[in-house]
């Protein structure tokens, strides 16, 4: 898709959503006043966003794919997946208590995450060639946030998926525990969670609910990276996308995903 916006406003509103984290206040969504923006031009606000934040001292650790499971693309009503940059201080440990304040309309999600052993780029990249280049597979919740409103107050607009993808996929935070598997010890298709909010449960899905097996998730970022000459690197923790809906969360709120042999991860909001 072409661009439609100069380089100086990708830079403004990469400005506005960078302060709007900082600030913890959420701004309108970029296309109530751009309606014309394309997917490239939004893929370019999250890379200036980015780009400032590694200025500020943060390092790249991995990648999301969002929206690959048609739970969550009818949730927000696309038919494509997504994609965000996971830097370092995004990472949270299991059983951690996390500030809900520090994050606009926090929500979390149930994934797998893949922590890669050998470099995958290309757009021929296969489930094999995937599953050959993990180190292991582990669960995972993130931690999701929204710098532009969902809906605006004032009007009623609802977000288009292209302020998603300029808000960095929406993600804010990744916490990863259970148990690590290698890639090929079971069907990914049939790891399951249950998702349980203050106790009771709110959530249940199978990985399989992502493109059908998560690795797909893997093949289609290489491919969106493709013809850019980026690669997934070693070491590098590739969200795979939510088989769940996005559960809201506040303060006092604990959260538990039992991912059955896969163990369990927990997390408390304050």
């Amino acid at each position: 898709m072409p661009y439609t916006l100069d380089e100086q406003q990708i830079t403004d509103i990469a400005d506005d959503l960078f302060s709007a984290e900082k600030n913890r206040v959420q701004i309108p969504a970029v296309t109530l006043e751009h309606p014309n923006m394309t997917m490239d031009d939004a893929y370019a606000i999250q890379r200036k966003w980015v780009d400032k934040k590694i200025e500020n001292g943060r390092t790249i650790k991995g990648y999301k794919i969002g929206l690959t499971s048609r739970a969550m693309q009818m949730a927000v009503n696309i038919d494509q997946p997504d994609y965000g940059i996971l830097l370092d201080d995004m990472f949270f440990e299991d059983g951690a208590e996390i500030e809900v304040a520090a994050f606009t309309d926090a929500r979390i999600e149930v994934e797998l995450a893949f922590v890669l052993k050998e470099r995958l780029e290309g757009d021929d990249i296969t489930i094999f060639d995937v599953l050959n280049a993990t180190d292991y597979v582990v669960p995972s919740l993130e931690l999701i946030a929204a710098r532009c409103y969902r809906t605006d107050p004032e009007t009623g607009y609802t977000r288009k998926v292209y302020d998603t993808i300029a808000d960095n996929a929406a993600n804010a935070g990744i916490i990863l525990g259970g148990r690590p598997v290698k890639p090929t010890d079971i069907d990914m298709r049939w790891a399951g969670a249950l998702l349980y909010l203050n106790g009771r449960i709110e959530e249940t899905g199978l990985a399989a609910g992502v493109l059908g097996h998560p690795a797909n998730g893997i093949c289609w970022v290489c491919k969106r990276f493709a013809p850019h000459g980026v690669a997934l690197e070693p070491g590098q923790v590739i969200l795979s996308g939510s088989f769940t809906r996005p559960v809201p969360v506040k303060a006092g709120d604990t959260v538990h995903a039992d991912y059955g042999p896969l163990g369990g991860i927990s997390v408390k909001f304050v």
